[in-house]
C-alpha cells in the first residue's frame, strides 16, 4: 500500500488519515478520480460475481482490469496483471461501482478486459522499481541514436513493463519516420522488445507535466482526459488579442483553457449588436473597437478620430441602430454620452517611461522648493537685512507707543 507523501509524516497519516488508500489512490497521483460510490453497491450484487478494477500505470496510463473473487484488493494496493507478453505491475486506483461508469463512459469492451494475477509480491516490486531506476538513462541514450541515425523524432518518454520483457518509448513527430534500422539500434542497446508509440504535442505535456502561465500544475497533467480542438475563434469570442506567444501552452498548441469559459461568452454575446456596426452621426461614421462582455458596453470612435473612445450600454446602441435603419442620422456621440468622454492615447498608453516622467516632474517640485526654502533661509541669515529689519521694527514700535 502507497503512503501519501503529503500527508504523512513517520509513516503516520495526518489529513486523510487512510495512508494512501483515500478515494484518490495518492495525493500525488496525476488524474486521480475521487470515488463518490464507493459505499453504494448495484441491487444484483453478489460476492462469487468478477468485479472490474481501473489500475494506474506510468503518468496518466490507465486500464481496466477483472479479478477473481478470492482476491481482496482495495485502492493503492500494487498488483500483477496480464500483459501482452509476460506481465505488467501497477497501482490500484479506483474500484466499485464507479469503475464501470468510467468503462461505458470510454466504451471499454468487456471481452477485452485483461485479469489481475495476485497482489504484486515483494520480488516483482524489486523488479518493477529497478527498471523504473533504469528509464531516464534509457530515454537519453535512444535520443542520441535517433539523433546519430539523422531521424526527425523526438523521444519525449520511456515506460518499462513491470516484468522488464517490453520497453515502450513515446515520441512525436511532424512526419513519417522509418524504423527499420532504429530499432535494431533499440534492441541491441536495450536487449528487450520495443514499442514504438506516436503521440501528439498535447500528450507529450500530459507525460512530461509543468507549470502554465497561471502558476498552476498543467490541466492535462493533472486532471484533464480528453483533448477538444481550440481554435482562434474561442479568443475572439473572448476579447482576446490573437498573439500566438500569450495563447499558446507548453505543447505550442492553443490553450486548452480557453474552452473553460467559452459557453458564457457565447451566451452574453447573444445579446450583443455585431462588432462590424457602423453608425452615422453628424461627425462621420463611427465604428466598434472594443467590446466589454461585463459592463455590457461596445466602445466606438470615429474614422478620422481614433483616440477618442467613446462607451455605448448595448440597449441604447440598439436604438441608435434602428434611428441609422430609418435613415436618420443621430447626434454626435460627445452630445448622446452623459458621461465625461474617454480619451485613450494609444501611443502614450504604450510607452513604458509613462511613469518616469511624473517622477522627473515631481523631483523637479521639490528641488524648486528646496531652492526656495534655502534662498529664504539666506535672506533672513544676511546682516545687512537683519539691521534693515531691526530698523524698521523700532519705527513700528515707536508708532505704536508715542
Amino acid at each position: 500500500m502507497e503512503t501519501c507523501g503529503s500527508c504523512s509524516s513517520n509513516n503516520l497519516p495526518q489529513g486523510c488519515k487512510n495512508n494512501g488508500a483515500c478515494g484518490t489512490g495518492n495525493c500525488n497521483s496525476k488524474l486521480s478520480v475521487f470515488d463518490w460510490l464507493s459505499n453504494i453497491h448495484s441491487p444484483e450484487f453478489n460476492n462469487h460475481q468478477p468485479q472490474y478494477l481501473e489500475v494506474r500505470f506510468k503518468n496518466d496510463r490507465k486500464d481496466f482490469y477483472i479479478k477473481d473473487s478470492s482476491l481482496a484488493i482495495n485502492i493503492g494496493d500494487i498488483v500483477a496483471v496480464e500483459a501482452s507478453s509476460g506481465h505488467d505491475v501497477g497501482v490500484v486506483s479506483l474500484t466499485g461501482e464507479l469503475v464501470k461508469i468510467q468503462m461505458k463512459k470510454k466504451k471499454v469492451k468487456y471481452e477485452e478486459i485483461l485479469k489481475i494475477y495476485r497482489k504484486a509480491t515483494p520480488k516483482d516490486v524489486d523488479i518493477w522499481q529497478n527498471f523504473k531506476a533504469k528509464e531516464n538513462r534509457v530515454m537519453l541514450e535512444a535520443r542520441k541514436i535517433s539523433k546519430d541515425l539523422g531521424l526527425q523524432m523526438k523521444i519525449c518518454d520511456v515506460e518499462y513493463q513491470g516484468d522488464g520483457s517490453k520497453v515502450t518509448l513515446y515520441y512525436t513527430s511532424e512526419g513519417r519516420v522509418d524504423f527499420r534500422q532504429l530499432i535494431k539500434e533499440y534492441a541491441v542497446a536495450f536487449r528487450s522488445k520495443i514499442d514504438m508509440r506516436q503521440i501528439g504535442y498535447r500528450q507529450e505535456s500530459a507525460k512530461v507535466g509543468g507549470i502554465g502561465s497561471c502558476g498552476r500544475e498543467l490541466c492535462c497533467s493533472t486532471w484533464l482526459t480528453d483533448f477538444r480542438s481550440v481554435n482562434t475563434a474561442a479568443a475572439r469570442y473572448q476579447q482576446l488579442s490573437i498573439n500566438p506567444q500569450k495563447l499558446a501552452g507548453q505543447c505550442g498548441k492553443l490553450k486548452c483553457c480557453l474552452n473553460f469559459e467559452l459557453d458564457i461568452y457565447v451566451d452574453a454575446l447573444a445579446d450583443f449588436p455585431s462588432s462590424q456596426t457602423i453608425l452615422d452621426t453628424e461627425k462621420g461614421k463611427a465604428f466598434c473597437i472594443k467590446v466589454d462582455v461585463f459592463r455590457k458596453q461596445m466602445w466606438f470612435t470615429y474614422t478620422d478620430n481614433s483616440i477618442s473612445w467613446y462607451p455605448i450600454n448595448i440597449y441604447d446602441l440598439k436604438k441608435l441602430i434602428e434611428l441609422n435603419k430609418k435613415g436618420i442620422i443621430i447626434k454626435p456621440l460627445d452630445e448622446l454620452l452623459e458621461k465625461e468622454i474617454v480619451k485613450v492615447d494609444l501611443i502614450e498608453e504604450n510607452n513604458l517611461n509613462r511613469f518616469e516622467k511624473r517622477t522627473k516632474s515631481n523631483n523637479k517640485k521639490r528641488s524648486n522648493n528646496k531652492t526656495k526654502s534655502k534662498k529664504s533661509e539666506k535672506l533672513l541669515n544676511n546682516p545687512v537685512n537683519e539691521k534693515k529689519n531691526s530698523g524698521q521694527r523700532k519705527k513700528n514700535s515707536r508708532k505704536n507707543n508715542p
